[in-house]
C-alpha cells in the first residue's frame, strides 16, 4: 500500500474493508489506513466501554459509534438481499437494542488454583474471560456472576462449567451443566444457592438432561401478555425491545388475516400476539415448546392451535399452507429452504419472515420472489449489541 486508504464499511465478521477490498481487523467506517498499516482513527471511532473488549469474544464492534453500527447492521441485511438479487420496496428504520438490555446467555465457568473464572470465551479460542463487568447482560444476570463463580470454586470439579441463565418472570432460570451433586450435603448448597439469589428455578445437568432441583413456582414467560410455561432451554428473543419491534411488525402487516400459520412458532412468541380475532396455528418441532404453547392457549381459551411437527423433514404442503390468509414464518439459523418451496408453490399471499441469518434468509427470499412475491418491507434488527449476529423483519406480497 503506497497511499492512505479509507474504510467504506464494516464486513460481516467486523473487519473494516477499503474500497481495494483490503480488510482490517480494528478499523470501523471512517478510519483511515496509513501506509505502514496504522489504523488512524476516525469520526466514528470510540474508546470501547468495556474493559473485556479485544479479548472476550461477546462482542466485536464496541469501537464502533451508533452510526456506524447502525450503519453495520443496516447494510448487513440490504446487501444479503441484493446478494441474490432481491430488492426490497421499502427499507424501515433500523433498531438497535441498548446496553444492558439481554435477557439470556450462557456463561462457560472452569474451577482454577486461585478460584475460578466465569464468563464468556475469548475469540477464536477455548479460554474463558473472567468477568469482572458486562454492559450487554441485563443486570439481574450479571449479579449472579460473582456468586456463581463462588460456587463453581467450591464445588466443581476439574472439568468445564456451563451456566444458561434466562430472566423469566419469577425471576432468574438457571441452569448448570458440570457440576455434581451427590449426597444431601450437595444438594443442600445448591438450595441454599438458589433461595439466597432468588432463583425462579436452578436445574443441574449431570449427564442426563435437565434436572430441576429449585423452582418455588412454575417458570413462566409472558408472551402478549400469556403467562406461557417456560421448559429448559427454550428458545426466546435475547431482548424485550428486540421482540417488541418483531411483532409489531407481524401484527401490522398481517393485521387483516383472518386465519394464519405460525411456522417454527417456538413457545408462540408471534402466534399469541397476532390470535384474536384471528385464528392462528402455531407449529413447533420441539415437543417441550409445542406443549408450553398449547398448554397457554388453552388455558386462557386464545385461538391458537399448537401442532407438533418438524417442518425439515416435514414442511406443510402447499395444499395444506393455500387454506391460510397469511404465513409468518421464524425459522432457525439455517432458513427454511424446504418450508419456503411449498409456500412458493402454494396460493397463499402475504408471507412475514422474521430472520436470524441475513445469508439463509435471501436465500430463501429469492425463491419466494421467483414465485412471483415482492418484498415490500424490511427492517434490520440487532438485538445482539456490539455484535456481527443480526436479525431482520420481511413482508412479502403477491
Amino acid at each position: 500500500m503506497t497511499a492512505p486508504e479509507t474504510i467504506l464499511r464494516i464486513a460481516a465478521k467486523g473487519d473494516g474493508v477499503t474500497a481495494s477490498g483490503r480488510h482490517f481487523a480494528g478499523a470501523v467506517t471512517g478510519d483511515v489506513i496509513l501506509p505502514d498499516g496504522t489504523i488512524e482513527a476516525g469520526p466514528h471511532h470510540v474508546a470501547p466501554p468495556c474493559r473485556h473488549f479485544g479479548t472476550c469474544g461477546g462482542c466485536q464492534l464496541q469501537h464502533a459509534d451508533e452510526e456506524a453500527l447502525r450503519q453495520f447492521v443496516t447494510e448487513r441485511v440490504v446487501n444479503a438481499a441484493e446478494g441474490q438479487e432481491v430488492a426490497a420496496a421499502e427499507v424501515l428504520p433500523t433498531h438497535l437494542s441498548p446496553p444492558a438490555t439481554r435477557r439470556r446467555a450462557t456463561l462457560h465457568a472452569l474451577r482454577t488454583a486461585k478460584g475460578a473464572a466465569i464468563g464468556f470465551r475469548e475469540g477464536r479460542s477455548n479460554r474463558i474471560v473472567d468477568m469482572q463487568e458486562c454492559l450487554i447482560l441485563d443486570p439481574p444476570l450479571f449479579a449472579l456472576v460473582a456468586p456463581l463463580r463462588k460456587l463453581v470454586a467450591a464445588h466443581a470439579g476439574r472439568g468445564p462449567v456451563d451456566i444458561s441463565l434466562t430472566l423469566a418472570d419469577q425471576g432468574v432460570d438457571c441452569a448448570i451443566t458440570g457440576i455434581e451433586t451427590e449426597g444431601l450435603a450437595a444438594t443442600e448448597v445448591m438450595l441454599d444457592f438458589a433461595r439466597d439469589h432468588r432463583l425462579a428455578r436452578l436445574s443441574l445437568d449431570q449427564g442426563y438432561g435437565a434436572e430441576t432441583v429449585w423452582e418455588p413456582e412454575p417458570a413462566t414467560i409472558t408472551l402478549a401478555g400469556v403467562a406461557v410455561p417456560l421448559p429448559h432451554g427454550a428458545f426466546l428473543q435475547p431482548t424485550r425491545d428486540g421482540e417488541a419491534v418483531l411483532l409489531a411488525d407481524a401484527k401490522e402487516w398481517l393485521a387483516e388475516s383472518a386465519t394464519m400459520a405460525d411456522l417454527f412458532a417456538g413457545l408462540g412468541t408471534f402466534a399469541f400476539a397476532l390470535a384474536g380475532p384471528a385464528k392462528v396455528l402455531a407449529v413447533e418441532a420441539a415437543r417441550d415448546a409445542h406443549l408450553a404453547c398449547k398448554t397457554a392457549a388453552n388455558a386462557r381459551g386464545i385461538p391458537v392451535h399448537a401442532m407438533h411437527r418438524d417442518l425439515f423433514r416435514n414442511p406443510l404442503q402447499a395444499a395444506e399452507i393455500s387454506r391460510f390468509s397469511s404465513i409468518l414464518l421464524d425459522p432457525p439459523r439455517a432458513g427454511a429452504r424446504e418450508q419456503v418451496a411449498q409456500i412458493a408453490a402454494s396460493e397463499v399471499s402475504r408471507v412475514a419472515y422474521v430472520s436470524c441469518n441475513p445469508s439463509s434468509w435471501a436465500r430463501d427470499a429469492k425463491a419466494l420472489v421467483e414465485a412471483g412475491f415482492r418484498l415490500e418491507k424490511l427492517r434490520p434488527v440487532g438485538q445482539f449489541r456490539w455484535s456481527t449476529h443480526v436479525e431482520l423483519t420481511s413482508l412479502f406480497t403477491r
